[in-house]
């Protein structure tokens, strides 16, 4: 049976629209048009697609905070990237199956009060804390699929294949051997059912899997959602060029592209915060999509992705939570911007005439994480899926409104979340708030050393 949400105001492909009637059936948009006498449920704000999450490591929500104090090494070695892997492979031997359920049930309920309405979880919990499989090999995958459902969240399942400790075929250390498979094994954890999402495919890396593991792997599974970590550290670009002779986005392209004929569309470089010039004007010319994560890689020091230059290439991104230190598109898009009129000492950087700075990143990261989930999402539009995010009524319109959300209110601003035209979130909460909060503070409860 079809129901009906009149929408006030709307961004739609069109732009913004008045008075906008949504007929929604099983959960996509049948139609749209013009609010007449028909009888449709009225929905006051502002409503916008819900954004896509490209990029989430659930389990790392339980962490957020834990990593915030200096090491104690000598000489000039500082705090990185690295030295918080050796904290989260510290931090991932206490978990369960239960443990990471409740977790992650916890971070995709705040993705929706953020304004997230889809996410592709990049997931590489798959074992025991041993190193063996679960009897059921894909149990850690399924919970993933457990909490998803609990918090009514769309889901890109992304099993992530992880075979080496480094390039070349540098053996994995203890803290990886929870995430390791072989391809038999991995091809039953490819099975695993996702209800109402989809699965792709996951090399963790290019030092965390083999050229031939990458070729197989891109074979196996063509046309699927492909997200792979890339360039994320200068270490990880100087290592790749003294295995291969190549940087690591190059690399990665001409693997695929000469040995799978893939189609390099569906492929998801998540970070690419080193890539160079010219690996830059490749990705766009490809029409891949970077995975920016803008509080993760401040939060680890990474670096900033040359957006403007991106851009000026008519390249494709889109963003993601990663470590989930803090939950918030908003601030996601936010940090983007800022991240670069800092580096330029300039004002929106990433803006243009013809729309405003907001509105512009909002659009970007709409198409690029529809893109890389491989799901009809980001658009009020026929065909898509019925995912909406209303602010509140602060007396904004349009761009101001979508502006006022990412670089003021944050969080506050939304008031109700559809996902497939039913609300989830209301008044800004979620509708089973406190019993997914209880469980989680249980499950920290119990992580206690």
């Amino acid at each position: 049976m079809a129901s009906k949400l009149h929408l006030e105001t709307a961004l739609t492909l069109q732009g913004w629209q008045r008075d906008l009637v949504v007929t929604i059936k099983h959960g996509l948009i049948e139609r749209l048009e013009p609010a007449g006498a028909a009888d449709a449920q009225r929905v006051s704000g502002a409503a916008l697609p819900g954004l896509p999450n490209l990029h989430s490591h659930a389990f790392q929500r339980a962490m957020a905070g834990l990593t915030e104090h200096r090491g104690k090494r000598g000489g000039s070695e500082a705090d990185s990237f690295w030295s918080w892997r050796e904290l989260m492979y510290r931090f991932v031997e206490r978990l369960r199956p239960d443990d990471l359920e409740a977790i992650a049930a916890m971070a995709y309920m705040e993705m929706l009060e953020a304004g997230f309405t889809w996410v592709a979880e990049f997931h590489y919990l798959h074992h025991r804390p041993d190193g063996r499989p679960y009897d059921n090999i894909a149990e850690m995958s399924e919970r993933i699929v457990a909490a998803a459902d609990t918090s009514g969240i769309g889901l890109t399942l992304l099993p992530v294949l992880y075979r080496q400790g480094g390039f070349l075929g540098q053996p994995p250390g203890d803290g990886q051997r929870r995430f390791l498979n072989d391809r038999a094994s991995y091809a039953r954890l490819m099975e695993t059912k996702v209800p109402g999402g989809n699965i792709g495919i996951a090399p963790h890396s290019l030092r965390a899997v083999s050229l031939d593991d990458l070729d197989w792997a891109a074979t196996t599974w063509r046309g699927q959602p492909a997200h792979i970590h890339v360039s994320e550290q200068t270490r990880e670009v100087e290592e790749c060029l003294a295995a291969h002779k190549r940087r690591p986005i190059n690399l990665l392209f001409d693997t695929i592209e000469d040995k799978t004929g893939e189609t390099r569309e569906r492929w998801c470089l998540v970070h690419a915060t080193h890539a160079d010039a010219k690996e830059i004007a490749r990705i766009a010319k490809a029409k891949a999509v970077v995975g920016l994560c803008p509080i993760t890689e401040a939060n680890l020091g990474d670096g900033l992705f040359d957006v403007p230059a991106f851009l000026a290439a008519h390249g494709r991104f889109g963003i993601g939570s990663d470590s989930l230190v803090r939950i918030s598109a908003a601030d996601e898009l936010r940090t983007l911007e800022y991240g670069q009129r800092l580096m330029r000492r300039q004002r929106n950087v990433l803006g243009e005439t013809t729309r405003s700075t907001g509105r512009r990143l909002f659009d970007l990261a709409l198409a690029g994480g529809a893109q890389a989930v491989g799901q009809p999402v980001g658009a009020i539009a026929p065909g898509m899926r019925a995912d909406f995010v209303v602010l509140q009524d602060d007396g904004y319109r349009d761009d101001a409104a979508l502006d006022h959300w990412l670089f003021t209110a944050d969080n506050a601003a939304i008031k109700t979340v559809y996902r497939g035209g039913i609300p989830v979130v209301q008044q800004g909460r979620h509708h089973d708030r406190d019993a997914i909060v209880a469980r989680y503070r249980k499950t920290l409860v119990g992580l206690k050393p």
